[in-house]
């Protein structure tokens, strides 16, 4: 019996291939899987609270690669490596290594210039990188949790409430990020930054 995947709005659905990829061959359902990858995210935010976070450490590849793989490793093979094909959402799979660099060189001159608020550039951060969608799957956690450092590492700030949602159901809260991350596809943030922080 295979992986028996039901995606949401928004989600992205992973290839036969990137299936195979499963470590654990007992999951079968989207359920399972979102039980699993919940407990594997929070074993990421444990390594991230024991780990010295400063800026230039952050906004790296390497960095941006080793959360992934901290948040999906123990379930995803290909946890920490950039995608290999194109998606339904984000940037030509060969063009990720270079539009992550252009937005690490960005967030780092809007960091060193106060070009915008600690919020409004950890969410523009966050928009950015999950627009590049740099993994084949966990793009969106991977994206609210580098915002989450980036405000508290960086910034000293108290991380983002994201609703107290994980965004994993099809319900009206993620209905309502899915709006707010469209409205910050069309140049207006701050529907993103409102969400993030109630």
């Amino acid at each position: 019996m295979g992986l028996d995947l039901h995606y949401s709005d928004g989600q992205t659905p992973l290839s036969e291939e990137e299936k195979e990829g499963l470590k654990i061959k007992s999951i079968t359902t989207q359920r399972e899987l979102d039980e699993f990858e919940q407990l594997n995210i929070e074993k990421a935010v444990e390594w991230t609270i024991r780990t010295n976070l400063k800026t230039e450490r952050i906004l790296t590849e390497k960095f941006s690669k080793d959360l992934h793989k901290k948040m999906s490793g123990e379930i995803w093979k290909w946890a920490g490596e950039f995608r290999k094909s194109d998606k339904n959402i984000g940037v030509k799979w060969t063009l990720i290594s270079v539009e992550l660099k252009k937005l690490l060189d960005d967030a780092l001159y809007w960091i060193e210039n106060s070009t915008y608020s600690p919020e409004e550039i950890s969410i523009r951060f966050k928009h950015r990188i999950v627009a590049i969608h740099c993994f084949p799957n966990g793009n969106g956690r991977h994206s609210r949790m580098m915002a989450d450092i980036i405000i508290e590492s960086i910034f000293g700030k108290e991380l983002f409430s994201w609703q107290k949602s994980n965004m994993t159901k099809a319900d009206d809260t993620r209905k309502e990020y899915i709006a707010a991350l469209q409205s910050a596809d069309n140049a207006n943030i701050n529907p993103l930054i409102e969400f993030a922080k109630n």
